[in-house]
């Protein structure tokens, strides 16, 4: 089973992919579009061309798990999209579980991952 936690890295493809593909075509658009080691463990998002079902892949040390969304109705509206060319774009595990429910993940409001703390000025 997949288990999605906040240390995983998930990595989500902007362009459509072809689900007539198997596991390994997935994998290797993991690494050629993606840039990502299909077996460091990340999980890699797809998404069909009519936004209508999503595909993951992941690699659990022993072998990949590929998990299939097909919306009944509607579409998966807020996909994130490409910047300056890039092909994939890197989302937390909470934004990833907004997403496959086809919501907003940039609509969060959730916290940074990681902020400094500012220490407050001596008066």
């Amino acid at each position: 089973m997949i288990q999605l936690t906040p240390h995983m890295r998930v990595l989500v493809a902007v362009e459509p992919a072809d689900f007539r593909c198997g596991i390994d075509s997935l994998v290797r658009l993991c690494r050629d579009r993606l840039g990502a080691d299909p077996f460091s463990g990340a999980v890699c998002v797809f998404r069909n061309r009519r936004k209508t079902a999503v595909e993951l892949v992941v690699y659990d040390g022993q072998g990949f798990w590929l998990a299939h969304k097909r919306l009944s109705t509607g579409h998966f509206g807020s996909w994130p999209e490409a910047t300056d060319g890039v092909a994939g774009v890197a989302l937390r595990a909470h934004e990833l579980s907004v997403l496959l429910m086809a919501g907003d993940p940039e609509g969060t409001g959730a916290a940074p991952e990681w902020r400094p703390i500012v220490p407050t000025p001596e008066v």
